[in-house]
């Protein structure tokens, strides 16, 4: 059998093997940096070693009902990962590679903005940004505003003396969905006594959340973040604008869809909001930002 004949007999099974590694590959990038992936990760290795378990030591009902059962893991995939497949579907479906890039950037422009102006006039803030999993019962603790999100109305917000200045204002995407909310305390107990009660509620809400909680010291005017319980203080605007970036804002169009595109290899020097804060708590550890 010749080269023509090998190909001509076996084209549709290279077909599908070609097929199956651009979508494996396209799901990883998806779900890179995400909660998503070490979720990945240990479902793939508990199910080989499940596999190859049964296998080896030929038990024959366990393999039965392996083969029985492999619907429901179907099923148990799609709730596992209900966050990141919501997330693939509404990028594909919203055309967000083609506006969302300038939106996030303004987003974050109104975020930092407000911080810093609310840092120099050392007025306290609490703003949560949602990220993957809800928390209504908090949004309907506060007061429901549900409008464009600007540093401008943040600002106002937050202003002394009025009405929802006390609260926490929760951020979902480009809107200000509520203030004056309540967020959860912390429970930790080694935090020291310059972290107050806002300080708390925020750090509370990400040990509870996978969202991220900006606070404002009211006393020194120092800006926060708490990120999955942890917390970074003093932060510049360069440093929060980076973390917000790296949090808000989606890679380029040409390396999400194409690996081999020119922007690839810079773009994948971007970093993962994870990643950001580990540089964050390495500065801290060398003295340069204080926790």
């Amino acid at each position: 059998m010749n080269v023509i004949d090998f190909i001509a007999t076996h084209w549709k099974s290279w077909l599908e093997i070609i097929l199956l590694a651009v979508i494996l590959y396209y799901l990883f990038i998806f779900i890179r940096g995400t909660r998503g992936l070490p979720v990945v990760t240990g479902f793939i290795l508990t199910l080989l070693v499940l596999t190859f378990t049964v296998q080896f030591l030929r038990f024959e009902v366990i393999n039965w009902l392996l083969t029985k059962f492999i619907a429901f893991f179907a099923i148990a995939i799609i709730v596992i990962f209900q966050p990141e497949i919501r997330r693939i579907l509404g990028e594909l479906g919203s055309q967000q590679f083609l506006f969302s890039q300038t939106r996030a950037l303004e987003n974050v422009d109104a975020i930092v903005s407000a911080a810093r102006s609310l840092s120099d006039r050392k007025i306290g803030a609490l703003i949560a940004i949602q990220r993957d999993v809800g928390f209504q019962g908090i949004i309907q603790s506060g007061v429901t505003i549900d409008c464009q999100l600007t540093s401008e109305m943040l600002e106002q917000i937050f202003f002394p003396n009025t009405p929802l200045h006390d609260g926490g204002v929760v951020v979902q995407g480009n809107r200000i969905m509520a203030a004056g909310c309540i967020f959860p305390l912390t429970q930790k107990t080694e935090l020291g006594r310059e972290l107050g009660m806002r300080h708390r509620a925020g750090i509370g809400l990400t040990e509870e959340t996978d969202a991220v909680a900006i606070m404002v010291s009211e006393e020194t005017g120092t800006v926060t973040i708490a990120f999955k319980g942890r917390v970074i203080r003093h932060l510049d605007e360069t440093r929060l604008r980076r973390f917000l970036s790296a949090l808000l804002v989606p890679r380029r169009l040409e390396a999400r869809l194409w690996p081999f595109s020119r922007r690839f290899e810079s773009t994948r020097a971007e970093k993962t909001p994870e990643e950001v804060f580990a540089e964050f708590e390495r500065e801290v550890a060398a003295g340069i930002l204080s926790r």
